[in-house]
């Protein structure tokens, strides 16, 4: 009876062991297959490496959203993001990182317009087309990239001067002396080299535009803030701010409003802003920002276009812009607030 009892009891044993070696056998089996219809599925897809710069803004935020609402599995591709945390070391390694995954475009916003020439050689020689989202970069051989999608920042920078111009004029002050600061945005990045530039092509037609200091402010309110404190306690006279885009601008309004001193429509310093997101808008609106200067952060359809046209063979334009506008309160309504994705 023992005998018979300890024979059932091994019999119990080997037959739960087989049930579980099948189990573990039929999940790697399952495992496998699935991994392979994967792989499979991933190479019908194209695949898109992105660098972002960081996300330092309200704006940037909205730059990011629109790539990643582009490069989705739905429209044909896979995304590998990354957030480069305004380092371009990060964004070097980012892209270094792509080029060893063989992915099939690198897009990349550069922190500064320098110092890239190593890594997009890298690409090149790795035979992946590279395009600049939103900034440019300053190389010796612009072959290194195929395209930029992004604003035109001279241009952008131009018509804060142009409307400055008109603004002063239907005043009746543009033959005054009009003292002027600039809180400009990253060093060394196209949006703050291009604004700058354009500003000044305006400014320098008019003698009577002093520009009392110029001084950047990372595109980030708490910097746009600190360096406005020290505007005005270097220079009470200050007719109009110049900013290159809303975060700073809305630090700069915390430190004016914070000394006294009133803003806006019908206020002591006349404020000119870059970007348009809605926060700006609505101050816009509301009569406390002038004029806000757009930068269409919506570059994602745009991208997505220009790789289908690489795809199909057709050739590419060395730079593309975004369409953009002017804002004052006269064309801010409630609709375009409304509508307002950023």
């Amino acid at each position: 009876m023992i005998k018979n009892s300890a024979f059932i009891n091994k019999l119990i044993f080997i037959f739960f062991a087989v049930i579980l070696l099948l189990m573990i056998l039929g999940g790697r089996f399952f495992t496998n297959i699935e991994e392979d219809t994967y792989v499979s599925e991933e190479e019908d897809r194209i695949v898109v490496g992105v660098s972002q710069l960081g996300s330092e803004s309200g704006w940037r935020t909205a730059n990011t959203e629109s790539v990643q609402n582009a490069f989705t599995q739905q429209n044909g591709y896979f995304l590998i993001f990354n957030n480069a945390r305004q380092k371009q070391e990060n964004q070097i390694k980012a892209i270094r990182s792509f080029i060893s995954q063989r992915v099939d475009y690198i897009v990349f916003a550069p922190v500064v317009e320098t110092g890239w020439e190593t890594v997009l050689q890298e690409a090149r020689e790795a035979d992946i087309p590279v395009i600049l989202m939103d900034r440019k970069v300053n190389v010796r051989n612009d072959g290194l990239y195929v395209t930029c999608v992004g604003s035109d920042f001279v241009e952008e920078g131009e018509r804060a001067g142009r409307w400055l111009e008109e603004d002063l004029a239907r005043r009746g002050m543009d033959e005054r002396n009009v003292n002027i600061v600039v809180l400009k945005g990253t060093q060394g990045s196209s949006s703050q080299i291009g604004r700058t530039i354009g500003f000044s092509v305006v400014a320098a037609k008019h003698d009577n535009w002093n520009i009392l200091e110029q001084e950047y402010a990372d595109f980030t309110s708490a910097k746009g803030k600190e360096v406005m404190e020290s505007f005005l306690r270097k220079h009470p006279d200050i007719d109009v701010v110049v900013s290159h885009n809303d975060d700073m601008t809305f630090g700069a309004i915390e430190a004016i409003r914070a000394s006294g001193r009133t803003v806006g429509i019908g206020g002591e310093i006349t404020i000119i802003s870059f970007d348009a997101v809605r926060g700006a808008l609505e101050m816009v609106a509301d009569g406390t920002i002038n004029v806000d200067i757009e930068c269409n952060p919506n570059q994602g359809e745009y991208l997505s276009r220009v790789i289908e046209m690489l795809e199909a063979g057709e050739k590419v334009e060395k730079q593309y812009y975004v369409e953009e506008n002017v804002f004052t309160m006269e064309n801010v309504t409630e609709e375009l607030l409304e509508e307002r994705n950023y």
